[in-house]
């Protein structure tokens, strides 16, 4: 099981990582690619560290610049051929089976979502659900991570829905009770 920690700082990154996050994605909204980077080094060179995969949100140069393993892209992002071309593990987002479809043939994994209502998806589509999700991974061939107002009450039922693995935002700190649980109800 892959546990994708979401962050935005180093000090939620080491959390993550130190709570059996397989994988670390920098998130930065809204801001100057510069930035993205410069913010990013610690992170990048933590999960070096440790092992972590570290993907980049949203911005395959800065996936670039950083050395990072991939990048995940939304719908509305650009980039996935120049991220295939330069070897970078290639994740997209879905919130329909539709979507998640027409993504299989050029992702690596498909980020399947919002799971639940969550704030960091205000605008986004409604809510997958569980029986959304257990669509979605049986009718593609590429692994599945849940993503969206998932916790240590719901990880283990995106997992039992087929999920490969579970992305976390505002349970990234606390990454190891989330594992925990997941492993307890498995």
């Amino acid at each position: 099981m892959k546990l994708h920690a979401i962050v935005n700082d180093l000090e939620t990154a080491r959390l993550g990582v130190e709570g059996g996050a397989t994988v670390v994605q920098w998130r930065w909204k809204d801001v100057p690619r510069v930035d993205v980077v410069e913010r990013g080094r610690a992170t990048r060179s933590l999960c070096a560290r440790h092992g972590v995969a570290f993907i980049v949100n949203d911005d395959v140069e800065a996936a670039l610049m950083l050395g990072a393993e991939g990048v995940h892209l939304g719908k509305g992002d650009d980039g996935a051929e120049r991220a295939k071309d330069n070897g970078l593990m290639l994740g997209l987002s879905a919130a329909t089976l539709e979507e998640a479809r027409a993504a299989e043939s050029v992702a690596d994994y498909i980020g399947a979502g919002p799971m639940w209502e969550t704030p960091s998806k205000t605008a986004a589509d409604p809510p997958l659900g569980l029986e959304g999700l257990r669509e979605i991974c049986a009718a593609v061939s590429v692994p599945v991570v849940a993503i969206g107002g998932i916790d240590e009450t719901n990880a283990a039922d995106c997992i039992r829905a087929g999920a490969t693995g579970v992305a976390v935002i505002r349970a990234a700190r606390n990454a190891a009770k989330l594992r925990r649980a997941i492993d307890e109800a498995l």
